[in-house]
């Protein structure tokens, strides 16, 4: 065995192709940009398998990058699990497999939300609101969230920036109360433009398109970041630091 592989491990969906879609997408723009041996993707709900996505790689240096914005469950137990790995560095039949963070825990993906804000027509002037899923189930689902938008904040060029979910407090339904700028721009922090953000989001704030127009203010609602071409840069920078172990 010998060279380098990398492995994109998604979630993947029995009910929605959209929600994989990204995750090949990404594999084949790091396919085109060169530098490994081998890139794959491999999914908990999908085909290819999470427990079969090391069968048959002929590299002996393997990086698994969880394609997830939280660092909780799948993260720490699902896919170690499936994968057989055992922390961050593993020894497997010869090879070195290296597991990292996943995207949702680079410091790189605010530059990626930044993007989508501004390709949504943010300006200085707007409040950019980064909408993250979270769960009252699980507190570890939101700290990525809320560590992205300090990353966001830091970064600059918006009037205000500030957190809501879909699942927890401080809800999405308050995100005007929690601004003060006429224009603010919703960006979902979520891996695919799938069910939530092509259809509950939209439902549940009674969305007229990408631009609602209430009370005198108004509400543009982005693209998914972890959709965006962009992403690709997070994932190799992932790769690149894990590369230095």
């Amino acid at each position: 065995m010998s060279g380098r592989a990398l492995v994109l491990a998604g979630h993947g969906s029995h009910y929605s192709g959209s929600s994989s879609a990204p995750v090949h997408a990404h594999a084949d723009r790091i396919r085109s940009l060169g530098g490994w041996e081998e890139v794959r993707v491999a999914f908990w709900k999908e085909e290819p398998q999470l427990s079969r996505a090391l069968d048959g790689l002929a590299a002996d240096d393997v990086t698994v990058v969880p394609i997830f914005i939280s660092s909780g469950y799948f993260v720490q137990e699902v896919i170690p699990r499936e994968m057989g790995l055992d922390g961050r560095m593993t020894r497997q039949d010869g090879r070195t497999i290296r597991y990292t963070a996943p995207i949702g825990a680079h410091t790189a993906l605010a530059r990626v939300v930044v993007q989508r804000a501004r390709e949504a027509g943010a300006g200085p002037g707007d409040a950019l609101a980064v909408l993250g899923h979270g769960t009252p189930r699980n507190p570890d689902s939101e700290r990525n969230v809320y560590a992205r938008t300090a990353d966001v904040a830091a970064i600059g060029g918006f009037a205000e920036v500030t957190t809501v979910f879909l699942d927890q407090e401080p809800n999405m339904r308050d995100v005007f109360a929690r601004t003060a700028a006429e224009t603010v721009v919703l960006v979902p922090l979520f891996i695919a433009d799938g069910w939530h953000v092509g259809e509950t989001i939209p439902e549940d704030l009674a969305l007229d398109g990408p631009e609602t127009r209430r009370g005198g203010r108004r509400l543009r609602y982005a693209g998914a970041a972890g959709t965006h071409p962009a992403m690709v840069d997070v994932i190799s920078e992932l790769a690149a630091e894990a590369a230095a172990w």
